[in-house]
């Protein structure tokens, strides 16, 4: 797993997250068809690109997140990214993640 990801290298203001696994029972034992249950909208920070670029000169800006960073997702948006692992990765832009969770 960790060789695939260190293939993905986001490119500027883009971050890589993984998206947090859905519970698919509830409390009592009942499986739930995926269909019915609603996307997760945490992540965890897998990759970060180096930052937008720095319109008043050279070098990047910084990015607000760092790996393994907890982060609150949009419902939708962001580019799935498919893995030789059956996790769930989606590629978002910096200024489309909702908040940083501590």
């Amino acid at each position: 797993m960790a060789s695939a990801i260190k293939r993905v290298i986001p490119m500027l203001d883009r971050i890589l997250i993984q998206r947090a696994e859905v519970k698919t029972t509830t409390a009592g034992g009942i499986l739930l068809p995926e269909e019915s249950v609603p996307k997760e909208m945490q992540g965890i920070v897998v990759a970060v690109g180096p930052g937008a670029r720095n319109p008043g000169g050279a070098g990047h800006l910084s990015v607000g997140v760092k790996e393994g960073d907890r982060v609150l997702l949009p419902k939708y948006g962001g580019t799935k990214v498919d893995m030789d692992d059956k996790r769930e990765y989606v590629l978002f832009r910096e200024s489309d993640i909702l908040a940083k969770l501590e």
